[in-house]
């Protein structure tokens, strides 16, 4: 890293904001559970996207099984960038889930 009178570069940034994880089924099987007095106190719609081929359609469905929302909502053509694929679905997606648990 730099002295006090020398600025980060754009890699020391980048080191410093690095958190650890993955995205293998395998290894998220053995991570801990979130506390319920956390993560678990947030309301958790988990919105499926069927054309998503950065998550799988079945990766998608365990990660809802292994830490299930309150809500599941599909969007039907959705991949895994929905707002810009299915943009009026996504706005009226997160409408509904706002006026159902807000």
């Amino acid at each position: 890293m730099g002295s006090p009178s020398e600025p980060l570069t754009d890699l020391e940034l980048a080191k410093t904001l690095v958190r650890p994880g993955s995205l293998f089924q395998q290894d998220l099987s053995k991570a801990k559970n979130f506390s319920e007095e956390g993560y678990g106190s947030v309301t958790r719609v988990f919105v499926v996207c069927d054309q998503d081929k950065a998550i799988p359609l079945d990766f998608q469905r365990w990660m809802i099984q292994n830490n299930p929302p309150k809500d599941v909502i599909e969007i039907k053509g959705a991949d895994h960038m929905a707002i810009l694929s299915k943009t009026k679905q996504v706005s009226d997606s997160i409408l509904e889930i706002a006026n159902k648990y807000a």
